[in-house]
Formats: C-alpha cells, structure tokens, sequence
C-alpha cells in the first residue's frame, strides 16, 4: 500500500490550527498525514489573553490543548530551526535529547506568526515586558501585584512613585486592551492595600500617532480616549518609547518618565526562520499568489498570517488579524486537499473582514460590524458574546462564560503566582559508566568538570580523558556541528554545564574566551 502524502504545518497560532482542523473535516485519514509543529502544546485565543491579567478569567481558560483540537494531527512540541524548500524538509531544535529531527514533506504550511523585535530601541529587550503569549500575561500580572505589594512597605516616596508606575507601548488594539485591563486591576486591586491609594496608580499608554486605535473609525477611537481618560489612563500621544533602563522610560522627544514596569506590544518582526528562506519575498515577508502558494514554490508551499505578504482582489493588502487567519486557513487547507486528489480546481483568498471589536474594559467597549459603529455597554456585550461564540471547544466555552459569570459576584483574586526560573548555569552529577552525550548529537552545553574524571570515544574507541578543572563541549558550540565524539564518566564526576545560548553571548562578548576555547579545541584535534 503507498504512503499518503504527509502535509507539514509550522505554527500553532489561528492559522496554523484552523488549518489542520480544515484539513482533518476535508481528508480521509488514509489520504493524507497531517503534521503540526509548535513550541507549546496548546493554542492561545489571543484575543482574550488581556483578561489574563485582571483575572476576569482563569489563566488556562485563553488555551486550548492542539491534540483535543485536532486529534488526527501529529503534533511534534518543537522549535523549527530551519526549512529546505528544494530538498522538503522541514528541521526541528533538539529538546530533551540533543538530536535534530528533520521531517520530510510532500505538502507545507507556513504560519509561524512573528517575533518581539527590540533591535534599535536600547533597554527595552533588558527590561520591558512583551505582550504575545500566555507567558506574558502571567508575568505582567505577577509584575502588578509584586509592584502593589512592594509600594505597600516602601517608605521612599521617590521610589513608592516609580513601582506605582506602568507605561504601555503602542495603542493598537492589544496595546488599548491591556491598559483597560491593567488599571482596571490596578484600581481595584489598591482598595485592599491600606497604605495605598486609587490616585497614586498611574498608567501612562504612548503611541506614535495623533489618536489611538488606528485601526479603527476617527470617532470611536476619540471615544475610546475619552473613556480610557475618565479612568485615569494617561496617554501620550506623537511620542514613542525610544530607550529605557531598570527605572526610566525615555521618549523620543526627550521627556523621562519614571516607572519600574514598561510593557511593549510592538513592535513585531519576522521569525529568523522566515528570514532564512530561500525563497521570493518582500520587505521580509513571503510572496505568495492568489491560492496563498508561495512563489516558485506552487503545488508545494503556501503561507497565511504574519509572515506571508497577501493581496486580495482590490489590491490591499490582508491583515494580519485572527478573522483574516482562520479564512486563509480554510483556502490553503481547500487547496492542498485539491492537489492530495489530483483536482485542478483552486480557491481564490478574497475576505474584506467582518468587523472590528476592542474592549475598553469596565463594561464597555468599541466595536465596527457590518458596517455598523457601536461604542460603551451594547459594544462590550456584543464583543463577550462574538468572542465567546468563537472560542474552540464548548468546554472552553462554558468555562470562559462561567468565570465571566462569577467576575460580577466577586472581587478579583490577589494571588500572586510566583514562576521560578530555571538558572542556565545547572551543577549536574554522573555515575560511572554514565554518557554524558553522544558522537553525532547537537552541541546544546559547554562543560566544565568539578570532580572526577571523563572520557573520550569516537566510534568506540577510548581517544583520551578528560579531569577536575577542564572543560569539554566546546568543539561543537564553536562550529555549531554535530558533537564528534561520546562523553561518558569514568568515574563519579560533577560538572558545571552551561546552556547554548549563554555561552554563544560570553563568546560574542568575550574575545579572549573564544581565542582560549578555540586553542583547547585546536589542541584536542
């Protein structure tokens, strides 16, 4: 029996899951294989990730689990490290064994979405708080009740001002969302600080143009101004955060703000992968036709959302919107089930968009549909209701409208939860006989050995020994190749072990660490 073809999608964001999902309603599981890479396990419901922080609904309830989802897709939980369009193979990083994977392809899907880029603006990638994943929501909401806490014992009143605090960069709609949200907590949470006070909060939203909510009609972003000012939110408007260091915002027109906490949702920029691409682009984006094939590649690759440059039939370009997403979805996903069965009928992307919805917290919100411009209470019911009509899975849905529900009877919860960090410098321990790593895995550490005593092998062949005060790892992390020898203990040995990353920025930062690694390696040689 031949082997179906087997369909690779990167990304779990809307497009890549409406399209698996697409794909498993349209495909016969004998026709197809479907596969989908992703960092995480789940799917995040973007639009609702700003309640996170407030607590008007739980912290799991944005998410959904991807193999409940699409329970015929094979779910692979790792980053792409690259895409070979010519040869179809997609390579995933390594994991918990330091071995790439690569996953051949007759069919790909591109939706990887984008990245936080910081590049240009000194401090922000130090400091500042990217709003994109469940991850960020849950620090800023950690960061707001540490700075509440915190302010409660703090005597200086120079420094009291700072913890109390918060500048939002950008006012899109993500960055609207989240000062409505953040000072609506704030707000609330401060009535059960004694020592502190409503007025003292400040929330401080800048944004590069005249008026926020660019998106949206003139005179449902004046009204959103007005709301989010009677609230006490501060915005600063033709102005951008330029810098910022542990305690200052600093504006392109020279005016210092003094903060602990800066939240950036923009700006956003291509994933490297996207970036290293043979392929046609444009201003960094792929190029794809009206099918969403990507050019040079028909028949093969297609791609949707973020990352992909997509004009529609009135020569605009589409989106980067979650509603844009899931219809280009449905279009890729039509296409390549025409191509499994050797049809020649192709669909064409052409969605002008529904609507526009925006809360603004507090029960209201602002809202564009059909055409129609809606603002305050009837706007914010309508933006619950859209929403949670569109959440996947009736038990998310149930459990989103109970929390709704019981966020009117009851104050917002003040637990902090408290996310330990893992250190990349980790002090690990082997027994003798135990591999450390093996011939032909990828470098992921550098070593270096407290205790004890290792040894050297190369195809089997005991090569040297390695003891107490010397390193080993370095050879792969310097030419980023597949380790060329196996480590295993000769006798109990402890070790420092440094991650990757960390010790790629000491060798970029350090010329003298590199020239002292690349001896050591040029020696074992």
């Amino acid at each position: 029996m031949a082997t179906p073809p087997r369909i690779v999608i990167v990304g779990g964001g809307f497009g890549g899951v409406y399209a698996a999902r697409a794909l498993e309603k349209q495909l016969k599981p004998w026709e197809a294989e479907i596969c989908l890479i992703n960092r995480e396990n789940y799917f995040v419901f973007q639009p609702l990730l700003p309640e996170v922080i407030s607590g008007a609904i739980g912290l799991v309830e944005t998410v959904s689990p991807i193999r409940r989802l699409c329970p015929r897709t094979q779910l692979y939980v790792r980053d792409v490290e690259a895409v070979d369009l010519r040869q179809k193979i997609v390579r995933m990083t390594p994991t918990t064994r330091p071995r790439a994977l690569e996953l051949p392809y007759d069919f790909l899907i591109m939706a990887p979405g984008t990245v936080t880029d910081f590049s240009g603006m000194p401090g922000l990638a130090e400091y500042a708080l990217p709003f994109r994943t469940l991850g960020d929501a849950l620090r800023l909401r950690n960061r707001a009740l540490e700075s509440l806490e915190e302010a409660a014992i703090e005597k200086d009143e120079w420094f009291r001002k700072r913890l109390l605090t918060f500048v939002i960069s950008g006012a899109g709609f993500s960055g609207v969302e989240v000062a409505a949200e953040l000072n609506d907590f704030l707000r609330g949470a401060v009535k059960d600080f004694r020592s502190l006070k409503a007025e003292e909060i400040q929330v401080i939203l800048v944004h590069s143009r005249d008026r926020i909510l660019p998106e949206m009609a003139p005179e449902l972003a004046e009204y959103a101004q007005k709301i989010l000012a009677k609230r006490g939110v501060t915005l600063k408007l033709g102005v951008r955060v330029k810098s910022c260091t542990a305690d200052t915002v600093i504006l392109n027109n020279g005016e210092l703000i003094e903060a602990r906490t800066v939240i950036s949702t923009v700006p956003s920029a291509l994933t490297p992968l996207v970036g290293a691409m043979d392929c046609k682009k444009e201003k960094g984006r792929l190029v794809v036709n009206g099918q969403l094939e990507m050019e040079g590649f028909e028949g093969q690759a297609w791609a949707m959302g973020d990352c992909a440059t997509i004009m529609m039939s009135d020569g605009t370009a589409a989106p980067p919107t979650a509603q844009h997403a899931t219809r280009e979805a449905d279009v890729a996903a039509a296409n390549i089930v025409s191509c499994v069965r050797g049809d020649s009928e192709r669909r064409t992307f052409n969605f002008a968009g529904l609507g526009k919805l925006g809360s603004l917290g507090h029960h209201s919100a602002v809202a564009e549909v059909f055409g129609m411009k809606i603002s305050g209470f009837p706007a914010w019911v309508l933006w619950r209701t859209i929403y949670l009509m569109k959440m996947p899975g009736l038990d998310r849905k149930l459990r989103v409208g109970l929390d709704w529900f019981t966020g009117m009877l009851f104050k917002t919860d003040l637990v902090q939860l408290r996310v330990q960090t893992s250190s990349n410098i980790t002090n690990e321990h082997f027994e003798a006989g135990q591999i450390i790593f093996e011939q032909g895995d990828a470098p992921d550490r550098l070593y270096i050995i407290q205790k004890g005593e290792v040894e050297v092998l190369r195809d089997g062949e005991r090569l040297a020994a390695i003891g107490e005060g010397e390193s080993f790892g370095e050879m792969g992390l310097l030419t980023n190749s597949p380790r060329n020898a196996t480590i295993r203990a000769a006798k109990p040995t402890d070790v420092v072990a440094i991650t990757k990353g960390d010790v790629t920025q000491l060798l970029n930062n350090f010329p003298e660490l590199r020239a002292g690694l690349q001896g050591i390696a040029e020696k074992r040689k």
